[in-house]
């Protein structure tokens, strides 16, 4: 270890031929601005990359540690749509059947027709609220079912993409409860199917007994940084109270929900589109297990290769009616395109807003994230991230 990287507190280790994701590592805290973070490859089901560094928080400068965990915002998704696609490969769901067929509440108010497939790719139309959905809501699962089946489509469904930033959660969630024999929550179903059996350091659902210590806290960025980094229509988008994009991204219930005064982050609270608190290592070992063929999971075949497929693109095409630019989405996840170029063209995963970033890659074999407190501004992927993949060899 270097006198800089003791001096940052880089710490972990990297496979020889991986070096130069610890020196772009390095380089985020030296370069660009990194103020706590973590980095996690795993290539053909070996962890290559374990980096972590930086602090914890500002306030205090306690440091960043190996098993500090942070809220990485909407990379959550891609690890609730994992939840969905073990759902899919348990012959529970059917991504080309009507919602409506496994939730026959859903299916009124224009939402007969929506399928599964058409509300994992944002395609429904229901990416906001006319209805109050605060804490209280969120916290009872039946009382949220009900203001889920009473919404109703913006436009028609299939015609146009509106990235559903924080319901798209909250439907997968009742889906899943749905198909699910033990009609367990998405949270619950995460925990015990995926992150036990893979003892993974990851929650959708943040119990009392993660002590303040293990989380980070996250620095926002500044109102000069966000005039600055986010693309002029989105950030004017956000600034208008009745714009669908504030509607859908600030508001109603808002990211703020996943946060706690005392407790940093919420608990026994579910937010599956964005409240995902965890470190990097267990991202990437998830997605890693996807990559590679599922076998950990008993995922079929057929599955992943459902995950692998292009997206299909809605009546209008792939322009984002929220995020006012173009990007694909399939089964829950965002899939390489021409403005979010990442991995392989038959990868999949999902980004998080501020930075946080994760996917798998079949074509390598390789499941890769990258975690931060430090909230950026570039979208839909950040400096650091790139210039962290950027140095990972056959990628």
């Amino acid at each position: 270890m270097t006198a800089v990287q003791e001096a940052i507190g880089i710490e972990g280790y990297v496979s020889k031929g991986f070096e130069a994701v610890r020196d772009a590592f390095l380089e985020n805290f030296l370069l660009r601005k990194e103020l706590g973070a973590a980095c996690c490859v795993y290539r053909e089901g070996e962890k290559v990359v374990d980096l972590w560094g930086g602090i914890r928080s500002r306030a205090t400068g306690e440091p960043w540690q190996e098993n500090t965990m942070v809220i990485v915002r909407s990379a959550t998704k891609g690890l609730a749509a994992m939840t969905l696609a073990l759902a899919h490969s348990r012959g529970w769901l059917n991504y080309d059947e009507r919602v409506c067929t496994y939730w026959p509440g859903f299916g009124q108010r224009g939402k007969e027709k929506i399928t599964v497939r058409q509300l994992l790719a944002h395609q429904a139309g229901l990416f906001a609220f006319d209805e109050p959905v605060d804490r209280d809501v969120v916290a009872d699962l039946d009382r949220l079912a009900e203001v889920l089946a009473r919404q109703s489509p913006a436009w028609e469904p299939g015609t146009r993409q509106a990235y559903h930033a924080i319901s798209i959660g909250f439907y997968e969630g009742e889906l899943l409860r749905r198909v699910d024999p033990q009609h367990r929550s998405l949270g619950q179903f995460f925990q015990e199917e995926i992150a036990i059996p893979l003892e993974l350091d990851f929650y959708i659902r943040v119990p009392e007994e993660i002590p303040n210590s293990r989380l980070a806290i996250v620095e926002n960025a500044t109102r000069m940084e966000m005039l600055l980094g986010v693309p002029i229509r989105l950030a004017l988008a956000t600034l208008y109270p009745r714009s669908n994009t504030f509607r859908a991204l600030l508001t109603n219930p808002g990211t703020a929900i996943c946060h706690d005064r005392k407790r940093i982050y919420s608990r026994n609270l579910e937010v599956p589109a964005a409240g995902g608190v965890g470190t990097a290592r267990a991202m990437a070992q998830a997605y890693g297990v996807f990559a590679t063929g599922g076998r950990e999971l008993k995922l079929r075949a057929e599955t992943l290769e459902a995950l692998k497929d292009p997206a299909i693109p809605p009546a209008f095409g792939f322009y984002d009616e929220i995020m006012k630019g173009e990007i694909q989405f399939s089964l829950g996840f965002c899939k390489p395109g021409p403005s979010a170029p990442f991995g392989h063209l038959r990868s999949f995963g999902h980004p998080g807003a501020g930075g946080s970033f994760a996917f798998a890659d079949p074509e390598t074999g390789t499941g890769y994230a990258y975690v931060t407190n430090r909230m950026g501004t570039a979208l839909p992927f950040d400096a650091r991230d790139v210039a962290l993949r950027t140095a990972i060899p056959d990628m």
